[in-house]
């Protein structure tokens, strides 16, 4: 009697593909990352913590310069790392701005005790200070980190690029400021936590003259005062 031949890659590739399908069914969604120094890129051993918002439901803790879990449904994740003389930082995962997908890659930059976090995608309407939308969603990062460490007191520091009158950019680094700590206490973080402080061009980041050095030095940065 002959018996069948059977294909073990045929067999696998049947096997991995049914895993995946269950999975997409069941909305599982695999979120992973790194913990970087903002300067250098390199890892940092820090503990990692994550929770479902609102309602806590799924956690877990890592030891580690790397993280990876598995999520299901639609519920948000709030990860922050923690690590020797770094500021602490809190990122937010939305599974429904990733549809259709079954990894979410994050990294999380931790920048050293003593230095400014510049706010890398707050944007404002030009010589504005109104909040464009699509900065909302790292701010909300900063909030949920401010609200997780209610003793944390910061400092918002403001800047513009040095054309035009200097004593309408310190105005213009101000009111911009202002507008930061304002959406951040209508997220219920404490107006006692946040200081405001501005700079206009009298700081810049760097002295270049090109548009791309002006708009580097058009930005708004998070000074840690007290974290007790």
């Amino acid at each position: 009697m002959n018996l069948p031949v059977i294909n073990y890659s045929i067999l696998l590739f049947c096997l991995f593909s049914g895993i995946m399908s269950f999975a997409q069914i069941n909305g599982e969604i695999k979120v992973s990352g790194k913990i970087k120094e903002v300067a250098s890129g390199k890892p940092v051993k820090a503990k990692i913590t994550y929770i479902s918002v609102p309602t806590g439901s799924m956690k877990g803790t890592f030891n580690d310069s790397t993280f990876s879990f598995s999520v299901f449904g639609s519920s948000k994740y709030q990860l922050t790392a923690i690590a020797d003389n770094y500021i602490p930082r809190t990122i937010l995962v939305d599974p429904k701005s990733f549809e259709g997908k079954d990894k979410i890659i994050r990294d999380i930059v931790l920048t050293p005790k003593g230095q400014t976090i510049r706010f890398e995608h707050l944007l404002f309407e030009q010589r504005k200070s109104e909040i464009d939308p699509q900065s909302y969603e790292e701010l909300d990062e900063f909030v949920a980190l401010l609200k997780e460490n209610p003793k944390m007191i910061v400092q918002l520091e403001g800047h513009t690029d040095s054309n035009g009158s200097a004593k309408a950019n310190m105005e213009l680094s101000q009111d911009r400021v202002d507008a930061v700590k304002k959406y951040m206490t209508s997220k219920g973080v404490d107006k006692s936590q946040v200081k405001t402080k501005a700079f206009g061009g009298t700081k810049p980041a760097t002295k270049e003259k090109t548009p791309e050095a002006r708009n580097y030095n058009r930005r708004v940065e998070m000074r840690v005062l007290s974290e007790n």
